[in-house]
């Protein structure tokens, strides 16, 4: 072999058994929830259910509403001149409310971690809405991006429970 050699008999660890021992379910036998049509176990070996296969959940689910409101933050900036370009007359009141509304999104990004910055990033959906009335493209970011904000708070709640 060109790769490091593992000798199979080798043991690990101070217990003397092999890792192929170590494992449950190693050894060649099939439990009864791998055979085909039983049911897995619904709680993990801690006696809680196990929501998801991830390590961290809620920070993973923190990654999901930062990445969402870290994006928008970065199309609301980049919308600013193809809107004034194309669109027509986009207002300084306007370009404010893109501007105060791309910070506010990286702000609440940051605080991810606390309980109301899930509710603040609604929030700033539904203020962004409002932002429609400025100029129709910023309605028609706001419903996309509230559309966006309405998935991760489901995959929160699934993840989450």
């Amino acid at each position: 072999m060109t790769g490091p050699e593992r000798n199979s008999r080798a043991t690990d660890g101070p217990s003397g058994a092999s890792p192929d021992q170590a494992r449950p379910g190693a050894s060649g036998e099939a439990h009864a929830a791998d055979q085909p049509g039983e049911a897995q176990p619904a709680d993990q070996p801690g006696g809680q259910p196990r929501r998801s296969g991830l390590r961290d959940p809620q920070r993973a689910v923190r990654g999901l509403g930062a990445g969402t409101l870290g994006l928008e933050a970065l199309v609301l900036l980049l919308a600013i001149q193809p809107i004034r370009v194309v669109g027509g007359d986009l207002s300084g009141a306007a370009i404010g409310a893109v501007v105060a509304l791309a910070v506010a999104a990286i702000l609440v990004a940051g605080m991810m971690r606390r309980p109301w910055a899930w509710h603040a990033g609604t929030v700033l959906q539904g203020l962004l809405l409002l932002a429609g009335l400025l100029h129709w493209s910023l309605f028609a970011l706001g419903v996309i991006f509230a559309l966006v904000w309405a998935y991760a708070v489901h995959v929160r709640r699934v993840i989450l429970g």
